[in-house]
């Protein structure tokens, strides 16, 4: 068991299934008290049912307060984990403004407003844990997913900043990214998907298990895929290698279309 959540009150955004309920089964099991969170109400409920949390519907950057009341007061951990992609041709990318909008409001501002929300009881606190659910691809990219890509980016960037900023006076950040996780956003990701993410593909239940592995190591970056920093590393060292390396893929993508 890990100590550090034990009773704790905990909010899993995107958590009818997937990743997120993953985390929520971990947690009840980890003995924390849980708040299941996602936009299908029956699907919040079944796994609220399972755990033995509460399930709260709707909009997971508005119901902060609702999840706060259902925890009698005080939410000591959220997992921001509801995230949307949209893939297809890259041209089609860059036109959809709506892909653009919707991954840019879920994916990067309903972080900001839950933290916005959370960060004044946790500093008076002096505790508190945020969890962002990124990807990897907030880390390297993925083909075929601009508006996913450049938000996972930002994702990744806002819980960096939460870190640096407020690591002194008690918070947790944790940025998860995976690669492949095989979930229905996997399938959704068509051949690009098959090409670079299927082949390493893992469940949601080890996503689960790093991120308590990087709870009980007080890491930062958990990455379920340890072959991903080996990929961050090399971006970083050799950009225009990794770049090049990286548009043989997308060729190959394309060549498969």
């Amino acid at each position: 068991m890990v100590e550090a959540v034990q009773g704790a009150g905990v909010v899993v955004t995107g958590a009818g299934g997937g990743i997120g309920a993953a985390l929520a089964r971990r947690f009840a099991a980890e003995g924390a008290r849980v708040v299941v969170n996602d936009l299908d109400a029956g699907k919040a409920e079944a796994v609220a049912a399972e755990v033995g949390g509460v399930a709260v519907a709707g909009d997971a950057s508005a119901i902060v307060a609702e999840a706060r009341d259902a925890l009698g007061g005080v939410v000591d951990v959220y997992c921001a984990n509801a995230g949307v992609a949209f893939g297809g041709a890259e041209v089609a990318d860059l036109a959809d403004e709506r892909a653009w909008a919707v991954s840019w409001d879920v994916n990067v501002m309903a972080h900001v407003r839950a933290a916005h929300a959370l960060l004044p009881d946790w500093l008076e606190r002096g505790s508190g844990r945020f969890v962002s659910t990124v990807s990897a691809a907030g880390l390297l990219t993925m083909l075929g997913a601009a508006p996913y890509s450049v938000t996972k980016h930002g994702a990744y960037a806002f819980a960096e900043w939460l870190s640096l900023t407020y690591r002194h006076r008690g918070l947790k950040v944790h940025a998860v990214c995976p690669q492949g996780v095989r979930t229905d956003m996997l399938a959704a990701t068509g051949s690009a998907g098959d090409l670079v993410l299927k082949p390493t593909a893992i469940e949601p239940d080890d996503v689960a298990d790093a991120l308590f592995k990087g709870i009980e190591e007080d890491r930062f970056l958990i990455l379920p895929h340890p072959e991903v920093a080996g990929f961050y590393q090399a971006r970083a060292a050799e950009p225009d290698r990794w770049l090049t390396n990286m548009n043989h893929l997308q060729q190959k993508w394309e060549a498969s279309l």
